[in-house]
């Protein structure tokens, strides 16, 4: 390995001393100019494809415990607790009841009289404890590697949702507690896994790697909102119960696995072929262990980083808004029984999940082929994945009580969100590879201030009034706050790695 350093030294010195600031655009534009010194191994499943099939699956089981939620309260929640403000209402603000709907299995009352705004709490208080632990998970993953921190994280996540039926049937102070506990341990879980791609995934491969593992998070959800309806519908234990009891099981399981098969980087993996070893750290170039402080202040005057936290919020509003909001829009406002709610609230998630994997496999290939900029790169596919999403919530507010029209375009728009992987996901390694893992929490952070804002504000908006009129003006905010976020991106993001990005010996010897 000090040969492929020196070779690698070697090369950025005949060229420039790289400080960071050089003429290549990006690290990726470096890499081709500087192309790794070994190929990677033969072997049909590698180290680093093992450690993205436990990402992709422990993304999956906290997605899944996040989200059962949004289905579960339609059947903990009494719903005739509260008068229907369409008995008294002789407006046209409201859609028909269809007659094909399944009545002969209704949607049975559950045992909490919470109104809008105190379900909009309920659904928000994950978050509270979510955006508290972002920064601190991934600077913990930089400093002690990620494996331990994201396998924490996802256990604490698993015994929280365990406990959840438990709590709220105690109180209600105890519940928004457990569910605040289980947002701090899911919120290492994103920066953790971001240091863990900084040292693991050569730059031509993380677009379309990180579509692989993130992914996870779609297809969690996917399964859970489904699987959530049915379970919610069964007489054992109560029914809604068992949507905590099963996901929280589930978590446990992968947790052992991830714990005896994944390490924190190819040096420290007992396992790993040599030749995969070898490609991967020839294509990063030599891993910055120095453990420095945390540049703070150059990162907060960062314009790049800004940019990625901006996006990041405005895409986090539309975003959940749609994941926590929208089973009750199918229930309230079109009709759906719970079930059916479930299954078609999955859709938009699958069509993202699909698209974004076949999106990053294309944008790699345009930085493969040249044919883009990494910087443009992230511009390019960062927009696609907030306009055309943002214009299927408008499409929902023009199209009114048309239920199937409603639906496909959810699942046409929703598919555009995937690529979000291609776009501002992977910015942060470009910035800086060594302090991806805080950054990554930084703007996670302030993304996911809108998961609790964003129930909260709608809830404000709905207040007992579940007409459409009032649910317009839901879907225009989450739209026109998507779309503005991302002309900030569009004017200020940037793929060249900042100059306090290195330690100063790294940065001596290149």
């Amino acid at each position: 390995m000090e040969e492929i350093e020196r070779d690698l030294s070697g090369v950025i010195n005949d060229e420039d001393e790289y400080d960071g600031n050089s003429d290549y655009d990006s690290e990726d534009e470096l890499t081709r100019i500087i192309p790794p010194q070994v190929e990677d191994t033969k072997q049909c499943l590698k180290a680093r494809h093992l450690l993205g099939i436990l990402g992709f699956f422990g993304f999956a089981n906290v997605y899944a415990m996040r989200v059962n939620l949004s289905v579960a309260i339609v059947a903990m929640v009494n719903h005739t607790a509260f008068p229907n403000p369409q008995d008294n209402d002789t407006s046209n603000d409201y859609c028909p009841i269809p007659m094909m709907r399944n009545d002969s299995t209704p949607t049975r009352d559950g045992e909490f009289a919470w109104d809008e705004a105190t379900q909009g709490i309920v659904l928000g208080s994950f978050f509270y404890g979510y955006v508290i632990t972002q920064i601190p998970g991934g600077r913990l993953a930089e400093l002690f590697g990620g494996k331990l921190v994201f396998g924490i994280g996802v256990l604490m996540t698993a015994l929280f949702t365990l406990l959840t039926p438990i709590a709220a049937r105690i109180n209600f102070p105890l519940f928004i507690i457990v569910r605040v506990l289980e947002g701090m341990g899911e919120g290492v879980t994103f920066p953790s896994m971001h240091a863990m791609l900084a040292r693991w995934i050569p730059p031509l491969e993380r677009s379309r790697f990180a579509a692989y593992v993130y992914a996870g998070a779609n297809f969690g959800t996917i399964i859970s909102l489904p699987v959530s309806g049915w379970l919610c519908s069964v007489d054992f234990m109560g029914g809604w119960p068992l949507v905590f009891y099963v996901f929280g099981a589930l978590g446990f399981v992968w947790c052992v696995l991830w714990l005896l098969l994944v390490y924190n980087s190819p040096m420290t993996h007992p396992r790993i072929d040599r030749q995969e070893k070898e490609f991967i750290l020839a294509s990063i170039g030599p891993q910055d262990e120095e453990k420095s402080s945390i540049p703070w202040m150059k990162m907060l005057k960062c314009l790049p980083l800004w940019a990625i936290l901006v996006t990041q919020c405005g895409q986090s509003w539309a975003f959940y808004t749609q994941l926590t909001e929208m089973p009750t829009y199918m229930s309230e406002i079109l009709h759906f029984d719970i079930q059916s709610t479930a299954n078609l609230s999955a859709i938009p998630y699958l069509t993202s999940w699909i698209f974004g994997i076949f999106a990053s496999i294309f944008a790699d290939w345009l930085l493969t082929k040249g044919y883009l900029s990494l910087s443009v790169s992230y511009r390019v596919f960062n927009s696609i994945a907030s306009i055309i999403p943002s214009l299927g919530l408008l499409g929902v507010a023009w199209l009114g009580c048309d239920r199937v029209s409603i639906q496909v375009v959810l699942a046409l728009s929703g598919a555009f969100t995937g690529a979000v992987y291609a776009g501002n996901q992977m910015n942060h390694i470009a910035l800086s590879p060594k302090y991806a893992g805080t950054m990554y929490g930084i703007t996670n952070a302030a993304a996911n201030l809108c998961g609790f804002l964003a129930p909260y504000v709608i809830g404000t908006i709905i207040q007992g009034r579940e007409t459409l009129g009032q649910w317009n003006l839901v879907f225009y905010l989450a739209a026109g706050i998507c779309m503005g976020t991302n002309l900030f991106y569009v004017a200020f993001a940037s793929a060249k790695e900042q100059s306090w990005s290195r330690s100063r010996r790294l940065s001596n010897v290149n």
